[in-house]
């Protein structure tokens, strides 16, 4: 048994993988902040466009993808070689990294708009890969360990990746700097990947069907008769949902609930990536390698509780009066204010608590020859949830539902999911 999921990080069979996912992550958030503080600061000026319209139209353009490719990605990556593909979705990242520095230096918002899509196509592309060669390098109670990792080092992309994404395009020749930082991660990316040992093809025999809707009932069917399978899709499902919709919330809690300053949202921001590692890596501790559900309700009602409490937290809270935005420093020395940032940080933590044997079930209760389309299913039904999650969420403020009262809404279904799943676990 692995007695220290670090160990992992010295072995070529999963240092690189987990070095490629890292910075294909980062990569994505640094281009896609970088270009949402564009538009939001400059774009939307010039071509007299609402700024908060563009940019949700960005993010509805990158998940597009997963919709349409994921089916097609899942047929790929069980027909071929994986490590091979991986290589080649790195030097289609370089070539699509240049025409975004390109794009940065026109400042063209329909060049970088098309950019955002076919990354999005990239990442669709990549994610069947990510998840389906893990349990070809890693033994069965390595699992929960190199999830964990993978899944937290991707919470820690992501805030790397928007914290400098934002930072850089703000600066002296930001558009330079960005292409510069993305260039170069992705260079970096196809250089983890020459080292990643090969693989063998899951299902040779396999006739890809070009047909993306039929593909994606089929796969969505497939995935239904296999219980495990479905219910981790599920579960992963609904956690998307939840993390989509706290991060979008984050801004708006920060600046009109609690009266903080942008930097106030890049703590908590902070905090709850961080958590989520916490989270991930506390998992494989607890599960001490095997690949088990036994703490996944435990961890939905962890973050169904910390929801309400944090709703309950912010009730007491009068908003500011259009006063000065507190600093950060205002806001740690504020005691009132430190149990709303614990919910965020305990959120987080069961989250990372709940994903991990979730992802790594899916992979070990899927057939091999079909396991990547059944992360491909995963794929479709995450950007689904978190489509939907936006969609409910806008119709719940539409309706004078305070940002607090969407954590108690959160926090009520979260805690039914977990009675839910303990039901099924039964």
């Amino acid at each position: 048994m692995l007695k220290n999921q670090f160990h992992l990080l010295t072995l070529r069979r999963f240092l690189p993988l987990f070095l490629v996912q890292f910075l294909g992550a980062f990569n994505d958030n640094l281009f896609k902040n970088a270009l949402v503080i564009l538009i939001t600061y400059r774009l939307a000026v010039e071509m007299n466009m609402n700024a908060a319209i563009a940019v949700t139209a960005a993010q509805g353009i990158f998940i597009l993808p997963f919709f349409l490719f994921s089916a097609l990605a899942g047929q790929v990556a069980d027909k071929y070689e994986k490590t091979g593909l991986i290589r080649r979705l790195k030097i289609l990242e370089i070539l699509l990294m240049g025409l975004a520095a390109a794009g940065f230096w026109l400042g063209h918002f329909y060049i970088l708009m098309l950019i955002l899509f076919l990354m999005g196509v990239q990442s669709s592309l990549f994610g069947p890969l990510k998840y389906g060669i893990l349990p070809d390098h890693l033994a069965g109670d390595e699992l929960i360990a190199g999830n964990a990792l993978v899944g937290g080092s991707t919470f820690l992309a992501i805030l790397l990746g928007t914290i400098i994404g934002g930072l850089a395009i703000l600066g002296e020749q930001g558009a330079l700097t960005v292409s510069l930082l993305v260039m170069l991660t992705s260079f970096a990316g196809y250089a983890a990947s020459r080292t990643m040992p090969p693989t063998g093809a899951a299902s040779p025999g396999l006739v890809l069907n070009a047909n993306i809707v039929t593909e994606s009932f089929r796969i969505m069917h497939q995935a239904r008769t296999n219980g495990p399978v479905f219910h981790s899709i599920m579960g992963i499902s609904w956690f998307w949902l939840l993390g989509a919709t706290v991060l979008a919330q984050f801004p708006a809690l920060t600046r009109n609930v609690l009266g903080g300053d942008e930097q106030v949202g890049t703590l908590f921001l902070a905090a709850f990536s961080v958590g989520i590692g916490v989270g991930a890596l506390l998992c494989h501790r607890l599960l001490r390698g095997l690949v088990s559900a036994r703490y996944v309700p435990l961890a939905a009602l962890g973050m169904g509780l910390f929801c309400i409490d944090l709703y309950l937290a912010c009730r007491s809270l009068v908003p500011p009066a259009g006063a000065e935005l507190m600093t950060v420093m205002q806001f740690a020395a504020d005691s009132r204010y430190w149990r709303i940032f614990a919910d965020c940080i305990l959120i987080s933590i069961f989250g990372g608590l709940y994903i991990v044997p979730l992802y790594a079930l899916l992979q070990e209760k899927s057939d091999p020859a079909h396991r990547s389309r059944m992360v491909a299913a995963n794929n479709i039904c995450n950007a689904l949830f978190m489509v939907g999650g936006a969609l409910a969420t806008m119709a719940l403020l539409a309706s004078g539902l305070s940002v607090p009262g969407v954590f108690m809404v959160l926090g009520l279904t979260t805690g039914g999911i977990a009675l839910y799943v303990f039901r099924v676990l039964r």
